[in-house]
């Protein structure tokens, strides 16, 4: 992929020159905040969230969808380790357990 970008870059001018050694530092500077087979509580604790001004990314969403509607893979809701404690104490304070 490395030499794909590289070599096809005078086409793609824009396109960045990515960099695959290292791990994204987006994931793994963020924690695990909530698993859910219910499908309701990630949006709704996504709109606490970001009505508090703390950012989160949804995890297997597309392993849930290939799943269909039985519901049996989790939903995970991830945070930055940073966030946390702020995000664990809005969830406490609006009544969802996780």
């Amino acid at each position: 992929m490395r030499l794909l970008i590289s070599r096809h870059h005078r086409f793609f001018p824009l396109l960045p020159r990515l960099d695959f050694s290292r791990p994204c530092s987006y994931i793994t500077d963020m924690e695990e905040l909530l698993r859910t087979t219910d499908i309701t509580v990630i949006p709704y604790v996504r709109t606490l969230l970001d009505g508090q001004g703390i950012d989160s990314f949804e995890m297997d969403v597309n392993m849930s969808v290939l799943e269909g509607s039985i519901g049996i893979l989790p939903r995970r809701l991830l945070v930055a380790r940073r966030d946390l404690d702020a995000a664990k104490r809005v969830l406490t304070e609006n009544g969802v357990t996780w």
